[in-house]
């Protein structure tokens, strides 16, 4: 198969991957082995690729939001069969046993590894997920649009559930990118108004276009005071603007998995009244299904924009430089990319 690989991590410019020829990979006995059709371009892979993330296993195949088919089976598999549709996302397995795990907070295992930094991801053909972490994917949507759900989609939701947002809530978004504009959808389908800050003016003729109430530059106050927020941009500096946006009890959540350096808060303007500060570390099982389950009721889509899969590193760079709203996809050159009309998953 064709993959990419990762030997030493750099800025994306100087093409730190390289694309390669590899054994297809053998599922250990709880996995899947899946033919990639499908895998968005997250800005985790950017974090991993150019070192914002240490590097766990060298020569990692980058990409955690896979759409493929079952290819094979491992031995002690019994929920899954060759041919059907799957999704595989960033969460890849945990241990199951810790007190994280087992008080319903899986996201948090210490032992957990994840797809695309502890094993190989989809930017290749071929691929292996867990078979207890792979989704079941609805019939009908086609792979390109439902790639990026698997991650932006997911993580978008996390971080929206971290809000604590009440009924009816002023929403901001900081940064409106692949995840951003996910998560939008779903706060306006639950009665939200949501007011978007972002540099890019792509990304907000978008958020209006998707009924956001205004769109703003990243480090302007919004029109109103905001019950929450949601800082998806990896930039520290914009924690106080942010937590200077909330109303009084509002709770900011930063949704990357890196931030660049947070200033020094000033408690009287920026954290008193109650005003909260919370991480978000990936997500449950339990989130991702929910998310794709609200996904398939609201109408939830994505803005895609495919690039061959011999492309992903262009992909990257033109990820890093705001060339595109919405989310990229890697699509492996020559695949058919009509939807499938039906699954026979139990769980679809």
């Amino acid at each position: 198969m064709r993959a990419w690989v990762l030997d030493r991590p750099g800025p994306v410019e100087r093409e730190p991957l390289r694309f390669v020829e590899r054994p297809d990979p053998v599922p250990g006995p709880d996995e899947l082995l899946v033919r990639v059709r499908a895998c968005g371009v997250c800005r985790t892979d950017l974090h991993v690729t150019e070192g914002d993330l240490p590097v766990r296993r060298p020569g990692v195949t980058p990409g955690h939001e896979i759409v493929g088919v079952v290819a094979g089976v491992g031995a002690a598999v019994r929920d899954w069969a060759v041919g059907e549709r799957v999704g595989g996302a960033w969460l890849r397995r945990t241990d199951g046993t810790c007190r994280y795990c087992l008080r319903g907070a899986e996201n948090l295992c210490p032992r957990s590894e994840y797809t695309g930094w502890d094993a190989d991801g989809g930017y290749a053909q071929y691929t292996t997920v867990p078979a207890a972490f792979a989704y079941p994917l609805p019939a009908g949507v086609a792979d390109v649009a439902l790639a990026p759900l698997l991650c932006a989609g997911i993580i978008g939701y996390r971080a929206l559930l971290r809000t604590s947002l009440p009924p009816g809530g002023r929403l901001g978004l900081y940064g409106f990118g692949g995840s951003a504009h996910l998560c939008a959808q779903v706060a306006l389908a639950q009665g939200a108004t949501v007011h978007v800050l972002t540099r890019d003016e792509a990304a907000q003729r978008l958020a209006l276009a998707l009924g956001c109430a205004s769109a703003g530059g990243a480090y302007d106050a919004p029109p109103e005071p905001l019950d929450g927020a949601i800082l998806f941009a990896p930039v520290g500096d914009l924690v106080p603007v942010a937590l200077r946006a909330l109303d009084r009890g509002g709770v900011l959540a930063v949704a990357g998995i890196h931030l660049s350096d947070v200033p020094v808060l000033r408690y009287e303007s920026e954290l008193f009244y109650e005003k909260e500060l919370r991480s978000v570390t990936s997500n449950t099982r339990e989130n991702g299904q929910e998310f794709l389950d609200l996904a398939a009721r609201y109408g939830v889509r994505a803005t895609t924009h495919p690039y061959p899969l011999s492309q992903a590193q262009r992909a990257l760079a033109d990820l890093k430089a705001g060339r595109f709203d919405g989310a990229a996809v890697l699509v492996d050159d020559g695949i058919d990319l009509t939807p499938p009309t039906a699954s026979t998953h139990p769980s679809t």
